[in-house]
């Protein structure tokens, strides 16, 4: 009983000064920061391996704005118009998505040539995300042989199947689906040009129906099937998503211009605004000559280099009074996309052009929602006032 007492009374004074051990530590650590034992640093968890990206400072997002279920971004080439200085980008943000994706990440994307973006989803295969990726012969797994690229290279290195259309039309879309709840899709070629040089847009949206959409043509594609021949979903190809209804249409198999973006201009009530890297599609160009003539405000904006030419229909809406002028961005104006009534959103890969709409692959996303609208609406004033008034001396009206 004796030798109990004394080791209960060894270890009372030992608790008590282990507390003041205890106190003078915490106290140390309040005072100056320093923890020489490690007992008030937080323990690091593990974590999952991402892209080996660079140590710099956080840099503000460039996204316009986002919502619960979507996020809109816009390039900034007069801004942020260099490849190594990436952060803060759409580069950035796809990096961030990579990154963030747990089981699969499917991509139908035209063209490629940033490598960190390579290396995030080398970084995502090594820690078991699925990553597909359907392109285009020519623009894609022919041109990575070129110099400044080899991105694709990189990706079947690291054991990532690529595949391509191997025809002469363009497997032109610019989508990715990743864990079959998140669709980033928009005119955005991933490339330094598409980025940092050119005018573009990318719509994101969670939604695990709409990644369903657009998985299916996803497959149809790495099945092999392309183009026309590739068979047609359209009836079930729509959706809503809180509250907005959402129409997703595929060329070649659909023509997205006769059958949802026409139809679209048809029912402006007020307004129609657009921006067109191509647009020679003369229907398209009388539907919105018909609804300016009934009293609805129409205007928009044609890439440059190529809308003098006489497939162009800058000249159609110039000369019946519709306002329309020519990009003044050094790069491209590579956007394509439709604001009806400052509601609704038509964009995606697709040019207004014969080719785009008969034989390439593309995609088109229609969605009804007054905030997207107001950002794109922002965006196109912000493009509009850099942009000039065609000169009359090289548009003659006959």
């Amino acid at each position: 009983m004796a030798k109990k007492k004394k080791s209960k009374g060894r270890s009372a004074t030992f608790t008590v000064i282990g507390l003041i051990v205890v106190l003078i530590l915490g106290a140390l650590y309040t005072l100056t920061g320093q923890d020489p034992t490690g007992m008030f640093s937080e323990t690091e968890e593990p974590t999952s391996v991402v892209a080996n990206v660079p140590d710099v400072p956080s840099v503000p997002s460039n996204t316009s704005g986002s919502g619960d279920w979507w996020e809109v971004y816009f390039t900034d080439p007069v801004n942020m118009d260099d490849p190594e200085q990436w952060q803060g980008s759409i580069e950035e943000e796809i990096i961030k998505k990579i990154n963030g994706a747990k089981t699969s990440i499917h991509i139908a994307s035209f063209e490629f040539d940033l490598t960190p973006v390579a290396e995030a989803l080398v970084a995502a295969k090594q820690r078991g995300v699925d990553i597909q990726w359907v392109t285009d012969d020519e623009h894609g797994l022919e041109s990575d042989e070129e110099p400044g690229h080899g991105q694709f290279g990189m990706l079947e290195d690291a054991g990532i199947e690529v595949r391509s259309d191997d025809r002469t039309a363009l497997m032109h879309n610019k989508f990715w689906i990743f864990d079959q709840q998140m669709v980033w899709t928009g005119s955005t070629n991933i490339t330094e040009n598409g980025i940092f040089d050119q005018n573009n847009n990318t719509l994101v949206i969670y939604s695990p129906e709409l990644a369903a959409i657009y998985e299916a043509e996803f497959q149809e594609m790495w099945n092999g099937e392309f183009g026309p021949r590739s068979p047609s979903q359209l009836e079930s190809q729509n959706t809503v998503v809180n509250g907005s209804a959402i129409q997703v249409i595929f060329t070649s198999e659909d023509h997205a211009i006769e059958e949802a973006i026409i139809p679209l201009i048809n029912s402006a009530q007020k307004s129609v605004r657009f921006l067109a890297f191509s647009f020679t599609d003369y229907p398209m160009a009388k539907a919105m000559i018909d609804r300016a003539d009934a009293g609805v405000d129409v205007a928009g904006v044609f890439e440059k280099v190529g809308s003098s030419t006489d497939s162009a229909e800058l000249r159609t809406l110039f000369c019946a009074g519709v306002p329309a002028r020519r990009d003044g961005n050094g790069g491209f104006m590579h956007n394509k996309l439709v604001i009806v009534d400052e509601r609704f959103v038509a964009t995606g890969s697709l040019n207004y052009s014969t080719n785009a709409e008969t034989s390439n692959d593309e995609n088109v996303l229609i969605i009804d929602n007054p905030e997207i609208a107001k950002l794109y609406m922002e965006e196109f004033e912000r493009i509009w006032n850099l942009a000039a008034d065609p000169e009359p001396d090289k548009f003659p009206c006959n």
